[in-house]
C-alpha cells in the first residue's frame, strides 16, 4: 500500500475560523478526515501533519522516505521559507505544493512560491479538492509516464 504524507503549515490549524470568505467553514480535522477517507477509497494510507513552525516542517520532510510522495501547503511559508525550499530539493520524494484558495488572485506578496521550483507540480484555488487531486497525481506517479523530467 502506497503511502503519502499531507503537511500542513501555519494557520492551518485555524480553518473555519480564520477568513471563512476565502477558505471556507470546514476545519483542519474535517479536511484530514476527507484526505484519509480519500486515500482509504484509493489503497493508500495518508498520514496528516500540520504545524506553525517552520522548523518541524523541515524535519518531517527530511524523514519522509517512508513515503510514495507529500502533498504541501506551506501557508505564508510558501512565499520566503527558503529553508522549507532547500528541504524539499534535499530529498526524492515527490512534492506537490497545494494552497485552498487562489493564491494568484489574492494580494500581491502571495504570487510567488520559493518552493513551488523544487516541488513537482502545484494546486492552487481548488479547496479541499485541490489535496485529492495532489493525491490522485502521487498515486499515478511512474503508472502514466508523469515522471520528475517532466518539470
Amino acid at each position: 500500500m502506497k503511502k503519502i504524507l499531507v503537511i500542513n503549515g501555519p494557520n492551518l490549524n485555524r480553518l473555519g475560523l480564520r477568513e471563512p470568505d476565502v477558505y471556507g467553514q470546514r476545519t483542519l480535522i474535517d479536511l484530514e478526515t476527507l484526505v484519509v477517507d480519500y486515500g482509504l477509497g484509493r489503497s493508500c494510507e495518508v498520514t496528516c501533519k500540520q504545524s506553525n513552525h517552520e522548523g518541524e516542517i523541515i524535519d518531517w520532510i527530511h524523514e519522509s522516505d517512508a513515503f510514495s510522495g507529500i502533498v504541501l501547503n506551506p501557508g505564508a511559508f510558501t512565499h520566503y521559507s527558503y529553508a522549507i525550499r532547500d528541504a524539499i530539493a534535499s530529498v526524492q520524494v515527490p512534492v506537490i505544493e497545494v494552497h485552498i484558495s487562489n493564491v494568484h488572485a489574492r494580494e500581491s506578496f502571495r504570487h510567488h512560491s520559493v518552493t513551488a521550483p523544487v516541488s513537482s507540480g502545484q494546486i492552487v484555488g481548488l479547496g479541499f479538492g485541490g489535496y485529492k487531486l495532489a493525491i490522485d497525481a502521487l498515486l499515478a506517479k511512474g503508472e502514466d509516464g508523469w515522471n520528475e523530467s517532466n518539470n
